[in-house]
């Protein structure tokens, strides 16, 4: 919030009679309100931009910083709509150093994934950290924790009486990511968020993939007004037309630009102006590879959306349609001072970042450097559960020998699981996993030290052969999350994790083959974005020799826990069946 001293000296600001800190000269602005260009000069005085003019010479004196933008475009810095960062496994300073050359300059998100390890209170620390950083974020506290249904287990869990306190703080900007779900069955909760929100005129934001018909009509009824969930143009379409703003989304693994972005290009171009970017779980390899929301720009144009269009798309829409148009998503007098300086709206290449009035990166040149703070006790030991043995990893059932037919949660995609039965085999009461019927044994196991669960089920589609995998970093509960082919190397996978505060591990045969160490929340680290993608591939290839077959393992095993992926999932609590909500056996005959 602006204090009055400080809106005094940005009128002051203004109307120069207090000069420019910098300058930006020779531009050519891409106006987004307007849908124009033209050549412009922009003054800035401290964070703010406060003048947008051909002559700014009365804003200059001899201590104003001068950047030449002869032949650039002048573009506001873009707007990732929705965002766990935490699914990057960078901590915020390295996400920040990741993403900020690339353009991004805001993001919204939840810091839900810290929320489920540290709670609210420890949540300040990341807070401070962000501070700071040249990346601001506009946060909404989530409608509720854990997200799952059944519930499962966390450290903290987000309630009405928390939404009753932080709505009607400056710092909480909403109601992060409505389920759908949560909604239908009229969790109170959920409600009551809602309407703590609503007091203070603060958008909610929702989550409802795949709804049509009278399902999303129930759905807006809550007061949702942004969803970031949709598998088809005609469902991103339909939910344009009543009134949603839409953001198409395109993770690391979830690639939905492409399909989405039809709704425009062959369903009502109008659609445009109420549709934003988001790439909600990105990870470090493809941020270095192909770029963050820079990248989405490129696709949106290749896929026949104007420059402007595709601009507008990662700047102002998103701004408006998360109430934070008075301080992001244009270049204007009044307006934080984050700008991009690219080479032609049509090819998007970002030369220069200056974001929140200072010159971040320059000529393929990161000027600001980033610096992790130092990190607490607090939240560097959260992972706590006493070792264990293979034989906690066995699948005990009802027969001693013979078959069994189990209910696999089988992969055919990462937003993607569905029911598979497979016939295994019962060995002195421990039901096989089985490497030629693609059955593998899968355990989730709850870490904070609370009730010390431990959920046993079988995965399909995997292809693995040998081994084991495990991750502490599995959304939106963030407990230990192990799958494999063998108890031994199970067990060693899991007590790998125990050891080192969290992180994800390949094991086999009893050897480790590659670890990444997750120490913050063990879900996040201080490497660099470079020495985490290195990590991050080194993961994948030794996942491939175990015989998986995904594209990316660790992913796809992180996400398992999320019980709104349609249609199964596991969490500490037991199988789901999210379709109808309640948990399954996953032995279903012998």
């Amino acid at each position: 919030m602006t204090t009055v001293k400080e809106l005094s000296e940005y009128i002051d600001a203004g109307v120069a009679k207090t000069p420019a800190s910098m300058v930006i000269e020779h531009g050519t602005l891409v106006n987004v309100n307007t849908g124009e260009y033209y050549q412009t000069d922009v003054a800035i005085y401290k964070e703010r931009i406060v003048a947008v003019d051909t002559d700014i010479s009365d804003y200059i004196d001899e201590n104003t910083k001068h950047i030449d933008a002869t032949g650039k475009y002048l573009v506001p810095g873009l707007i990732d709509g929705h965002i766990h960062v935490e699914c990057s496994k960078l901590s915020m300073t390295r996400f920040a150093e990741a993403v900020v050359p690339h353009g991004t300059t805001s993001i919204v998100s939840g810091l839900d994934e810290y929320i489920s390890v540290l709670g609210l209170n420890d949540l300040q620390e990341i807070f401070n950290e962000i501070k700071p950083l040249p990346l601001k974020l506009f946060w909404g506290l989530p409608y509720k924790t854990p997200y799952t249904i059944p519930k499962s287990t966390i450290a903290y869990n987000v309630s009405a009486a928390d939404h009753e306190e932080y709505q009607a703080l400056d710092q909480c900007y909403g109601v992060w990511e409505t389920v759908r779900e949560a909604v239908q069955i009229k969790d109170s909760d959920t409600l009551q968020a809602i309407s703590s929100a609503q007091q203070y005129h603060k958008p909610i934001f929702g989550c409802s993939p795949m709804a049509r018909g009278k399902e999303l009509n129930q759905f807006l009824m809550s007061g949702v007004t942004i969803d970031h969930e949709s598998y088809s143009h005609a469902e991103f379409l339909e939910k344009a037309r009543k009134g949603v703003h839409v953001v198409i989304r395109e993770s690391s693994v979830t690639k939905f630009l492409a399909e989405n972005i039809r709704a425009i290009t062959e369903g009502a171009a109008g659609v445009a102006r109420h549709t934003s970017f988001c790439t909600d779980d990105v990870n470090a390899s493809d941020i270095l590879n192909h770029g963050h929301l820079d990248h989405m720009v490129r696709l949106a144009i290749k896929a026949g959306v104007s420059p402007m269009t595709a601009i507008q798309m990662a700047t102002l829409n998103g701004a408006e349609a998360y109430h934070i148009d008075n301080q992001v998503g244009s270049i204007a007098p009044g307006k934080d001072a984050d700008i991009l300086l690219v080479d032609q709206p049509s090819q998007f290449n970002i030369e220069t970042v200056i974001s929140k009035g200072q010159l971040v990166y320059d000529t393929q040149k990161t000027v600001l450097p980033f610096v992790p703070p130092v990190r607490t006790q607090k939240i560097l030991n959260t992972v706590k559960h006493v070792e264990m043995t293979a034989s906690e990893f066995d699948y005990h059932a009802d027969i001693s020998d013979g078959p069994v037919t189990v209910r696999t949660i089988h992969s055919v995609g990462p937003f993607v699981r569905k029911q598979k039965d497979i016939e295994l085999t019962a060995h002195n009461g421990i039901i096989l996993p089985s490497i030629e019927k693609d059955a593998v044994s899968v355990s989730v196991i709850e870490r904070y030290g609370i009730n010390q669960n431990h959920a046993h089920g079988f995965i399909s589609g995997w292809s693995i052969k040998h081994g084991a995998i495990a991750t502490t970093s599995a959304p939106d509960d963030n407990n230990m999350v192990v799958a494999g082919v063998n108890t031994a190397d199970m067990a060693l996978a899991t007590n790998t994790l125990l050891k080192c505060g969290g992180g994800q591990v390949v094991v086999m045969d009893g050897k480790v083959l590659s670890l990444l160490k997750l120490p913050i929340a063990g879900i996040t680290t201080d490497l660099t974005p470079v020495e985490l993608a290195t990590k991050e591939n080194e993961l994948k290839q030794k996942s491939i020799l175990l015989g998986c077959q995904l594209p990316d393992p660790l992913f796809y095993l992180s996400f398992l826990p999320i019980t709104a992926i349609p249609d199964l999932a596991i969490t500490d609590g037991g199988n789901v069946d999210y379709t109808k909500l309640t948990y399954f056996d996953p032995v279903v005959g012998h």
